[in-house]
């Protein structure tokens, strides 16, 4: 593997010389931001590391001492001392707390489905650590994640999928703005990750054989729920488990323990879900009636989604497209592909994506992510958060926006 090899769309490209042209890299102390620095590094650019101090899990988990998060501010600070770069740790704590943990908390109790990573890309990384790479004075700010961006021949950017479909991280980035990429780079954007883990042995980085963090970064048990209590206890109510044909069967100790989808951990008991000939499924969680509405897995099936703070970073303008929309490939689950859908602008940042085939399992607060084509390294055109879902079958009512999304951002139009 050559340094070579890098798309000459990821190197900056600035009127200065790579020695006088510098160049932030957020290190996170993993494998890829690692690689990023010092490849950049290699090229000559004038490399400052940063990596910010976000969450302690010993605080978020009650498990006094257990701040992993430590341990990579540490594996941050010893790359870029091998590599001869200066580095900076940022605490960011209160940041992430407000804008991140407690939005997750939020969400999660009105019953919806966040996705944290896209929160703290759009409100952390590349907002507040924008402005901090400017103030050192960077001309690029590069990171390690798995996607691409190129020219777009009209003085711009734009952002397309990794060329390693199972890394791509594009479903985590569609709300990044024009401005911010024309000052991001995406290096590995055409590496697959064994190629990175090669690269890292060739800088002889003590990270190359670092595992990748699987959880959510401030949820290291996988226990969702229990973030919830501890920061929204009062949300946390219990209830009635519902059919979708209106029998109640049983009750529940809040919402927060179920999920779009779910099927097994219902709380029914045998008898209970027995008597239904078919499986049941959790179709709608009504935060606002401290209902869990299940029903057989047909009913999970969605029509169409509503969509708000929709961020469109195609060709034009969101509301240049024509009334009837446009032909896209939408993506609802970072975990599948892209399926064929239509976009339908409405007013200010709102949208209505329709499915030409049912999507199973779909939730408010999930994002629905736009691509021009099914190729694999198609471009994003940009995505929304999904407010409300239609369900195909005719005898599940149409879902309402959760009281979060009606109220707080504004129901969909």
């Amino acid at each position: 593997m050559t340094l070579c090899s890098i798309a000459a769309d990821e190197l900056p490209t600035l009127p200065a010389s790579p020695g006088e042209t510098r160049v932030v890299v957020a290190m996170s102390g993993g494998v890829d931001s690692s690689v990023v620095a010092a490849l950049m590094k290699e090229q000559g650019y004038d490399v400052v590391g940063v990596t910010l101090q976000l969450y302690d899990h010993g605080e978020a988990t009650h498990r006094k001492g257990a701040c992993c998060a430590g341990q990579d501010i540490q594996d941050a600070r010893a790359v870029a001392a091998r590599l001869g770069i200066p580095h900076f740790v940022l605490n960011y704590e209160r940041r992430f707390q407000e804008k991140v943990i407690d939005e997750f908390a939020a969400s999660y109790a009105s019953g919806e489905t966040p996705v944290p990573c896209i929160a703290c890309n759009q409100f952390i990384k590349f907002t507040d650590l924008f402005e901090t790479a400017k103030d050192l004075g960077a001309h690029i700010l590069a990171t390690g994640h798995y996607i691409s961006s190129r020219d777009d021949g009209a003085g711009g950017r734009a952002l397309y999928r990794a060329k390693d479909a199972s890394r791509d991280q594009s479903y985590f980035l569609f709300a990044t703005t024009r401005e911010q990429l024309r000052m991001l780079r995406f290096p590995l954007g055409d590496f697959a990750k064994a190629e990175v883990r090669e690269m890292a042995r060739r800088f002889s980085l003590e990270v190359a054989d670092k595992p990748d963090s699987q959880d959510i970064c401030f949820v290291p048990s996988g226990r969702y729920t229990d973030v919830v209590q501890r920061l929204a206890p009062d949300a946390v109510v219990p209830g009635e488990i519902v059919h979708v044909d209106g029998r109640v069967l049983g009750r529940h100790a809040g919402v927060v323990h179920y999920t779009i989808g779910q099927r097994r951990g219902l709380g029914l008991g045998a008898a209970v879900a027995g008597r239904d000939a078919q499986p049941l499924f959790v179709v709608r969680l009504d935060a606002a009636k401290a209902q869990v509405v299940v029903g057989p897995r047909e009913a999970l099936e969605t029509r169409a989604v509503a969509l708000r703070d929709v961020n469109w970073i195609g060709p034009g303008e969101l509301s240049a497209l024509p009334p009837q929309g446009i032909d896209i490939m939408a993506r609802v689950r970072s975990t599948r592909p892209p399926v064929p859908a239509r976009l339908i602008p409405r007013e200010g940042k709102e949208a209505t994506v329709v499915f030409a085939a049912g999507e199973f399992g779909v939730s408010p607060g999930q994002a629905c992510v736009f691509y021009d084509s099914a190729e694999g390294a198609a471009r994003v055109l940009g995505g929304g958060f999904i407010a409300a879902v239609e369900p195909a079958a005719q005898s599940v009512p149409v879902m309402a926006p959760t009281p979060r999304a009606a109220t707080a951002r504004g129901a969909p139009r």
